[in-house]
């Protein structure tokens, strides 16, 4: 960092249990720059950032903010001084407008003696003007759940200009951005650096991280390991700093090969206004890769093959077997597995233990028959192998499943799967929100359950992952499968060419 801090930590310090989640750390942010704050999740990155917007106190340690001892008590105080916090989980109310959540704790008001009304016309002209200096075209009385996940990410942005933010954290921002509102976003935080703000921008997408900052932090374990001028940062470095080892390849090698057996066949598949007459075969052993643009039907596919949505055309069968329409159960019984997209809402249960989420879809398997009882020895014993095999890290099993690293989340709901045995494993952006160690490790995973003789339908918005890591991508667009290619043929360009064209079609 060059020139002047704006804030400053030394020896900031928090344990929860016990455990260290930040150990000394010592940074500066400085005056209308970009810090890219990275590491493994578990690194520490949310617990600093958490006492920086007054959630924790920490245990240890000082904070100057401009000079001045910094040590807010609440998000309020933070707030109050000028640090706003856009998590990756947005704080807004979708039943309200946009205007209604810029000005939610501070509306303009008009006073008539001792009464006093909110100012419509100064809440609407000062909307205007905020939504304008992000560049969201909207008028301020829109409903915000008309509003997509970019859109409502820059409403975010225009309530901290309101506050009149002056450093502005960003955690883990472009999730679940399209690439046009990514850029978007991009451009809006260059402004924000120009405008004299201060960014610290939090992402498992280093390149990303490259594009956009001025200084960069890299945590592990809680501790910083190093900090510096982006130039001092390349890629590779900022890995093997973040995983406390080199990683040759982002990738593991696929060390099996599709087999000629049909594991999950759709045949025709239609549902009005969702999908159009999808057909494709998924083999045993192989990782076939679904891509297409937002929107393009990939999601509501997964849930239409699992049972949870219905289809009125076309018929899935599994191992040459008809599934009835929108049957969940029947999925399960028949050995198809679903992980969704979300794990925080439809995967886990958050306030569960690790054991009883990992034995949560095979509770009947686990049950003692003709009673049906659950014997929590069978639980811990079964839970227990599972974590010791896939590496989940965790205090203990009895640990909730919100303890955990967005890594171990997701290891989590995998062996809640394992334990069914399935043969056909639906995968909906597994490794979204999720470091780069992480993700070696279930890039690692889908290769030995399709070299077990699983079939993989791999859904995600990362082409390189579907390149680097798939047999075969089929590109969806608008409902429908608009292009194939085999491994043989992989091709960036073309991929995205059949995704793009169709799409503009």
């Amino acid at each position: 960092m060059s020139g002047p801090a704006i804030l400053t930590l030394a020896a900031i310090a928090k344990a929860f249990a016990g455990i260290h989640a930040v150990r000394d750390v010592s940074l500066a942010v400085g005056r209308g720059r970009i810090l890219g704050l990275v590491g493994e999740n578990g690194a520490g990155k949310s617990t600093l950032m958490n006492i920086i917007g007054g959630v924790v106190r920490p245990d240890g340690g000082t904070m100057l903010l401009d000079g001045a001892p910094y040590a807010p008590a609440s998000p309020g105080e933070a707030s109050r001084a000028g640090i706003a916090f856009i998590h990756q989980e947005l704080n807004l109310f979708s039943n309200l407008t946009i205007a209604e959540n810029i000005f939610l704790n501070d509306f303009p008001q008009r006073r008539f003696g001792p009464f006093s009304l909110i100012d419509r016309a100064a809440v609407a002209r000062q909307a205007r003007a905020l939504l304008s200096e992000v560049s969201l075209d909207l008028p301020p009385e829109t409903p915000l759940d008309r509003l997509s996940p970019g859109e409502r990410q820059l409403v975010e942005v225009a309530r901290a200009l309101r506050l009149d933010a002056r450093i502005i954290i960003f955690d883990e921002p472009t999730t679940s951005l399209t690439a046009r509102e990514t850029e978007r976003l991009f451009a809006l935080v260059a402004r924000l650096r120009e405008a004299g703000k201060s960014v610290i921008y939090i992402s498992h997408i280093l390149t990303d991280v490259a594009a956009l900052a001025d200084d960069i932090a890299v945590l592990r374990d809680g501790a910083l390991i190093e900090a510096g001028a982006k130039a001092q940062f390349p890629i590779a470095r900022m890995i093997t700093l973040m995983v406390g080892r080199p990683i040759d390849q982002l990738y593991p090698p696929r060390k099996s090969a599709p087999q000629a057996a049909v594991l999950l066949e759709a045949i025709s598949l239609g549902a009005t206004g969702i999908i159009r007459d999808v057909s494709f075969a998924l083999h045993r052993g192989e990782v076939l890769g679904i891509f297409g643009l937002m929107g393009a039907g990939r999601t509501e596919l997964a849930r239409i093959l699992f049972g949870l949505d219905s289809h009125e055309t076309g018929e899935i069968r599994v191992e040459g077997r008809r599934l009835p329409a929108r049957s969940a159960r029947a999925s399960i019984r028949s050995g198809i597995a679903f992980i969704t997209e979300n794990r925080r809402e439809e995967g886990l249960l958050m306030n569960g233990t690790v054991a009883e989420n990992i034995a949560l879809a095979a509770l009947p398997r686990l049950a003692i028959t003709p009673a049906e009882l659950i014997e929590q020895g069978r639980i811990r014993s079964a839970a227990g192998a599972l974590a010791e095999a896939l590496n989940i890290k965790t205090a203990s099993l009895d640990a909730p499943a919100k303890s955990l690293s967005g890594g171990n989340q997701q290891k989590v709901v995998l062996a809640k799967w394992l334990l069914c045995r399935p043969s056909v494993f639906i995968m909906d952006e597994p490794t979204r929100g999720i470091d780069v160690g992480a993700k070696y490790e279930i890039y690692s995973i889908i290769d030995r359950l399709a070299g077990a003789g699983g079939g993989v339908l791999f859904i995600s918005s990362e082409l390189e992952e579907l390149l680097a890591v798939c047999d075969r991508i089929l590109v969806m667009s608008r409902g429908e499968i608009v292009g194939e290619f085999a491994r043989a043929g992989f091709d960036r360009g073309r991929v995205l060419a059949a995704a793009f064209r169709e799409a503009a079609a």
